[in-house]
């Protein structure tokens, strides 16, 4: 595997004159407010050829700002991880489907894993990175690692009471009845790790779900959700349980696949940082090809 650490910029013409931070957060919409202050500290963005790292430095009409997105490039698979985010603790990307998040039996080198430490050592031979959490291969989007072992164990002790909000868009088979509900059960797996729900209070792990429709074709809905509780599948599950499973989803039910993927895209991750309190809120843009079925 060949790795290396390219940029893709976008360029932009000041209009008025502004603060550089604020002129950004105002032109960048796709972007969180963590992942453009990341580019500013790391030297991605400049100012008329100029690297520019202060978040209050003045514009003036006319000036062209160039922000370099980051991304690792694996050239022998063409797999591409846009980082969102860098900083001494954490590195958050957003991982394409088809990606695993870490080693497998069968598969120790085509992770998400593996490319970002790669990446990282590259910078730094010393460099490591540890799991904090996962997204299935079939699932895209917000994925944050570690950069050492306090953060890790930091957010990993206290993940539930950390994270503020995990977001995901999800594309189902059918039109919802309701534009929003909220799901609960007891979810338990099988002996060939097929996962189900139990409406028994305490039967399985107690997993809760919410959904907001957004958009409507003829066959399908795009659902917002959001999960109190991070259950293997349980997004998955709980869709198939109302009789509108995620398409793509064939494990769980559903009967189209027009994408060629799984319908499910980790759009948001936030959490209080557990050492300086503040709130780190990260976002994956929706894939383009989820809304050409809209």
């Amino acid at each position: 595997m060949k790795l290396s650490n390219y940029k893709t910029n976008q360029e932009l013409i000041v209009e008025t004159k502004s603060l550089l931070l604020k002129y950004l957060l105002f032109k960048i919409t796709n972007k969180s407010k963590n992942n453009i202050k990341s580019q500013l500290t790391r030297g991605n963005i400049l100012v008329d050829g100029k690297v520019i790292t202060k978040h209050d430095y003045m514009l003036q009409p006319g000036q062209k700002i160039t922000v370099k997105w980051a991304q690792i490039h694996d050239k022998d698979h063409k797999d591409v991880l846009d980082i969102i985010y860098e900083d001494d603790d954490i590195i958050v990307i957003n991982k394409p489907v088809g990606l695993l998040s870490i080693a497998t039996n069968d598969e120790k080198i085509n992770t998400a894993y593996y490319m970002v430490m790669n990446y990282l050592k590259q910078k730094k031979s010393r460099n490591h990175i540890f799991v904090v959490h996962r997204l299935d291969r079939d699932t895209s989007g917000v994925l944050l690692f570690a950069k050492n072992e306090r953060i890790k164990f930091a957010l990993q002790d206290n993940w539930n009471n950390l994270v503020t909000k995990r977001g995901y868009t999800v594309i189902v088979e059918g039109k919802m009845k309701k534009d929003t509900d909220t799901i609960k059960s007891w979810l338990k797996e099988t002996k060939t790790f097929l996962v189900y729900s139990s409406n028994r209070k305490g039967d399985g792990q107690e997993a809760i779900t919410h959904y907001r429709r957004i958009r409507e074709s003829g066959k399908y809905s795009m659902l917002d959700i959001n999960i109190d509780t991070g259950r293997k599948n349980q997004i998955r599950v709980h869709m198939k349980d109302i009789n509108h499973s995620i398409i793509g989803d064939k494990k769980y039910g559903s009967r189209s696949n027009p994408l060629n993927r799984l319908g499910l895209h980790a759009h948001i991750l936030e959490f209080k940082h557990p050492f300086t309190k503040e709130i780190m809120h990260f976002k994956a843009p929706v894939p383009e090809e989820f809304m050409k079925l809209f």
